[in-house]
C-alpha cells in the first residue's frame, strides 16, 4: 500500500494541517485527529502515519492556524492560545477539518471517526456531541478538569458527553494530575449515560500524556499495550462497512 503524507495549506486545500492517506480509487474509512495543547507536533504526524497504514485517510487540522495564529507548530504558544479561545471557536474550526475530510473523493462519509489527544480529547467530546454523523470517538487522556462554567467554557464535558451518539473509547491513567480519578469517574458516568457502546481503559500507574514521547509522563511500554486496543476498536466501528 502506497502512503502519501503532506502538509495541508489554505491556498490548495482550504485548511492548514497535515494529511496521510493510502493511495486508492475507492472510498474508505477515515479519521480526524484533534491535536493537543502544543499543536500539530511530530508525534501526531507519526500517529497519523500509523493510522494511514491501517487504511484510514487521516487528517490533523492545524486548529491554532485556523484560529488566526499561523505557524507550522505552536509548541511554545499553544497553551496561551488555548486559554484565550472558547470551546465554540474550537468546535467551529474543527468542523472545517471535518468538512474537508468528508468532501474528499477517497472518503466514505459514513465511516469517519474522531481521535483526540489531551486538549484535543476534551474538545473532541464537545465536537463529537454536536456531530451525530461521527462513527466513533477515541480520546487519549482528555484534559477534563472539575471547573465551573465560564464564558469561554460554558458547558462542561460532563454535560457534552451525554449527547454523544457514537461508540467511544477512552484512555486514562490513575496518576493523571490534569484529570484526577474523581473527575474521571464523573466523566465515565456521563459517557455511560449517553447509551452508546463504551470502552473505558484505566491504567493505575499511568500519568497524563503516557502515549506521547513529547510528554513528561510518556510510557513507551504502555503505549505499545494501548495501540492494539485502539486498532481493534476502530476496526470494529469504522473499517468495516457496517456495524
Amino acid at each position: 500500500m502506497k502512503l502519501i503524507a503532506r502538509q495541508l495549506n489554505v491556498e490548495d486545500d482550504g485548511i492548514p494541517g497535515y494529511i496521510v492517506y493510502p493511495e486508492r480509487a475507492e472510498r474508505g474509512p477515515s479519521l480526524l485527529i484533534i491535536h493537543q495543547h502544543s499543536g500539530l507536533t511530530g508525534h501526531l504526524k507519526t500517529e497519523a502515519y500509523k493510522f494511514a497504514k491501517l487504511g484510514y485517510v487521516t487528517v490533523i487540522p492545524n486548529l491554532y492556524h485556523l484560529l488566526g495564529y499561523p505557524a507550522l507548530t505552536h509548541i511554545h504558544t499553544g497553551t496561551e492560545i488555548q486559554k484565550n479561545t472558547s470551546d465554540s471557536d474550537f468546535v467551529r474550526v474543527i468542523d472545517q477539518g471535518w468538512r474537508y475530510l468528508l468532501g474528499r473523493e477517497d472518503v466514505d462519509s459514513s465511516r469517519v471517526g474522531i481521535c483526540g489527544y489531551c486538549m484535543g480529547g476534551r474538545i473532541g467530546i464537545h465536537f463529537a456531541a454536536c456531530t451525530p454523523n461521527a462513527r466513533a470517538f477515541v480520546a487519549y487522556y482528555p484534559s477534563v478538569r472539575d471547573e465551573l462554567a465560564t464564558k469561554l467554557r460554558p458547558r462542561h464535558p460532563y454535560e457534552a458527553a451525554r449527547k454523544i451518539k457514537c461508540p467511544s473509547l477512552i484512555l486514562f491513567g490513575g496518576q493523571d494530575s490534569t484529570t484526577p480519578v474523581p473527575v474521571q469517574e464523573r466523566l465515565w458516568a456521563s459517557f455511560l449515560a449517553n447509551g452508546q457502546p463504551l470502552e473505558w481503559h484505566f491504567f493505575p500507574h499511568a500519568r497524563h500524556g503516557f502515549a506521547s514521547p513529547e510528554a513528561a509522563g510518556y510510557d513507551p511500554q504502555l503505549t505499545e499495550l494501548v495501540w492494539p486496543l485502539v486498532v481493534d476498536f476502530l476496526d470494529r466501528e469504522i473499517r468495516k462497512p457496517s456495524r
